[in-house]
Order: C-alpha cells, then structure tokens, then sequence
C-alpha cells in the first residue's frame, strides 16, 4: 500500500529511475541492500510481494537473505512498485538518512555502504554516484586492510626468519657436537675392530683343534658302532632261541585249551537241552516281535520328511509345514532365539519364550506332534524357573554347549526313518541336521503357521 506524500517529487524520481548503475553493485552494497529487502518483508502482505518471493513470507529475516538474496535483488532491480514499497519500510525505520537522501546532502557522518544501499533502495537524484563512491569506499577500506594485514604478515615472517635462523645457529652446533661425538666413537669402533679380528685368528685356531679333535672322536665312535653290531647279532641269535621256547609254550598250552573248550561245550549243550525241555513244558509260543520291530522307522510305502516335495509350495508356506507335522510319528525340534529374534525381537527374553511356547502349545494340541523347543543356555543371566506347556518338551544347553549342538544331538539321537523336522534359520544347523536325515525349516514358516494358531 502507498503514501500519498511517498515517493518525492515525479521529476526527481522520474530522473532516479532513469540513472543506471554501468557495472555490478560493490559486494558489500549489495549485501546491505538484501538485509534491508529481508527485514522490510515484515511489513508488507502476501499480496504486496512479487510472485517469486511470496514462498519466502513465512522464513525469519536471517533465512530469508542466506536463501532468497538473488530473487530479492533481482525483484528490486527489475519490479519499481516493489521498490517503491520497500523504499517507504525504509523511510519508517530510518527517516533521518531517508531525509537527507532525498534532500541530496547524506549525513558525513554515516557509513557509506548503509547510505549507498539506501540510495539504491530510494533511487533519489545521483543515487548512481553515492553507490560508486560507497564502492571506492570499501575498496580503499579493502586496500587498507589488505595492507595491514600485509605489514602484520611481513612482521611475522620476520619474527620467523629470526627464529629460524637461532634454531640454525642452535642446530649446526648440535651437529658439529655429535660429529664430534662420532669421530671419536669411529675410532673406537676401529680399535674394537683390531681387537676383534685378533679374535676371529684365535677362534679359527680352536675350530681346527675342535675340528681334530672331533675326527678322533668319530673313530672311536665308529669303533663302539662295530661292537654294538657284534653284540646285537649275538643278542638276535639268543631272541630267536627264546621266541621257539615260547611257540612251544603256546602249543602246549592251546591243547591244554582244547579240553576246557570240550567241558564247556558239553554244560552249554546241557543248558540247551534243558531249555528246550522247559518251552515244551511251558507251551511257549514261537516270538513274532523281533528288536528290529522296536525301533521307530518309515516303512516302504509310507511317506518322509524329504518325500513332502511342498507341490509348489514356497520355503516360507505355512501349508507345507502342515504337510511335515501329518507325518507319522514327526518330531518338530525348535531353535527357541532363533525363531524368537526372527519374529519379534524387541520384547525381553523371558517373554520371548512365553509367547513362543504358547503357540507351540497350541499346534501340539492340534497336529498331536512331538515338539520339542531348545534354548541357548549361555543367554541366561540365572537358571529359569519355567513350568514348560502341555505337550511342550522345553530343553536349555548346558554350560559350554550351544543351543546349535544340542538340537544336532538330539537329531543324532532318534531312529533313522523317523521323520524330524528342525525349525532354524541358522545356515550351519540346517546343513548340519540335513546330513543327519531330518528336514529344516525355515523360522519364518513356524511364525506364519502360529499367527494362524
């Protein structure tokens, strides 16, 4: 919205807008001049924005210059009504240099970049001149500073190039002092060395008396060797001799064998004789059951775990672990953590197994199966005092055995031909009970088969 009395007068601002800038705004102006844009965003509406700076309403002052600065700038340059609009925010902040523009006499006093990007906003008569001079401003601002900065520079290399050079004097010092140093242990490394080739002389007249010595040590070695071998024939001769006395010792001892083996003979015929004639007398049925008959076993005919081929049923299919648990006799052992870090993680261990064992209870009662779950005793902080489910067989590993290596005993334990079914996701369980003859499962299909329990 417009003052009536803004703007100055029509030729002044008619004359403001017909100046132009020949080359870009000094960088610290145009600064200045986003700032002012960003912070005269506060006071106007929605409505009163450009259409490429109304999505930057709602950011704070700060925001709004670091993200919108090129569009504010831009929009001030190429829009006069908005212009025009931020130019009146700046006459309320700051009516006094706003003043003192527009009457062409800017305070003396003032900053020359703050008056620049004032008169930049306002446009006023010979705004152009009062940015260039703001430029030149800063740039001899720049130039002093890079001067300082240079003389402060050139002091401090100085002050370097000084302790460098005492750090030199100090160091050529310290090395002429060890060069010393090293002369003199040079040379007496050299005297050492005299001493210890006199050493090597004498050492290499001892290797040759050693060496003397030990040929005569040889001879008479070889000598003791030639006796050695004399006395060994004379002792093979007499073990010859001895091994005859004992081969006669055993033949007489196999024919003093042979009549204990008749007198045995004839009491275990007695015994048989006397069985018999107890069954006669007992009228005892010939047996039907054999030990063969006890151990449980797939019989030809009957189906096993590797013969459910799951008819196109995926690995993690609910329905194929309903196919392994109508086996006959089918036990299912579960890796307890495995399933229950697999299905739900988050919950404490002791819950964990409360809720697995619950839905085993569950498919036992439905499937008739032989579950058993194993957990790992080594997660345990103390012994769990767990009263297990109706047809649940609970397990922990002993101390120093893995819930991994129990279940592969228990596998190792039943029957072959016993159809077993190993609940794991562990690679190396599955391959290990697989070679035993049972058939692991994925945990994925034991959680899917419960939710629907």
């Amino acid at each position: 919205m417009e003052r009536p009395d803004s703007g100055g007068d029509p030729a002044g601002a008619a004359g403001g807008a017909a100046e132009g800038l020949d080359r870009p705004l000094p960088e610290g102006v145009r600064r200045q001049v986003i700032a002012l844009v960003s912070d005269a965003f506060g006071g106007l509406t929605v409505g009163d924005l450009p259409a490429q700076l109304r999505q930057y309403a709602r950011f704070t002052p700060t925001r709004r210059a670091k993200f919108a600065g090129n569009a504010m700038a831009a929009a001030l340059e190429g829009d006069p009504v908005f212009r025009q609009r931020i130019g009146e925010r700046l006459r309320e902040a700051q009516p006094e240099l706003a003043g003192a523009l527009e009457a062409g006499a800017p305070p003396a006093a003032a900053d020359p970049v703050d008056v620049a990007a004032a008169a930049y906003v306002l446009r006023p008569t010979g705004w152009v001149k009062l940015v260039a001079a703001a430029g030149e401003e800063a740039q001899r601002a720049d130039a002093e500073r890079a001067d300082e900065e240079s003389r402060r520079e050139l002091a401090r290399l100085r002050e370097e190039v000084e302790r460098l050079r005492a750090q030199s004097k100090a160091e050529v010092d310290r090395l002429r002092s060890e060069l010393e140093a090293a002369r003199k242990e040079a040379e007496s490394l050299h005297r050492k060395l005299r001493s210890a080739q006199s050493d090597v002389k004498r050492g290499e007249a001892a290797l040759r008396r050693a060496a003397a010595e030990t040929e005569a040590a040889k001879a008479e070695a070889q000598a003791q060797v030639s006796a050695a071998e004399s006395e060994a024939r004379r002792l093979r001769g007499r073990l010859g001799e001895a091994e005859s006395a004992v081969e006669a010792s055993r033949r007489a001892s196999r024919e003093g064998r042979s009549l204990e083996d008749m007198r045995v003979r004839l009491l275990l015929d007695t015994v048989l004789d006397a069985a018999q004639g107890l069954r006669r007398e007992l009228a005892l049925p010939p047996a039907s059951l054999h030990p063969a008959d006890t151990v449980d076993a797939v019989e030809p005919g009957r189906m096993s775990p590797k013969d459910v081929a799951a008819r196109a049923l995926s690995e993690t299919d609910p329905a194929l672990l309903d196919q392994l648990l109508a086996l006959p006799q089918v036990h299912l052992l579960v890796d307890g953590y495995n399933v229950t870090k697999s299905g739900y993680p988050t919950m404490p261990l002791e819950k964990q197994r409360l809720r697995l064992l619950g839905g085993l209870a569950m498919l036992a009662a439905q499937t008739g199966a032989e579950i058993t779950c194993v957990f790992d005793g080594a997660e345990l902080a103390a012994p769990v005092l767990l009263a297990p489910p109706r047809g649940v067989r609970v397990l922990f590993s002993k101390p120093g055995v893995t819930a991994d290596e129990l279940i592969r005993q228990l596998v190792r334990a039943e029957p072959p031909g016993r159809p077993v079914v190993v609940v794991s996701t562990d690679r190396e369980v599955a391959d290990g009970v697989a070679k035993a003859g049972a058939r692991p499962v994925a945990s994925a299909m034991l959680l899917k088969r419960l939710s629907r329990v």
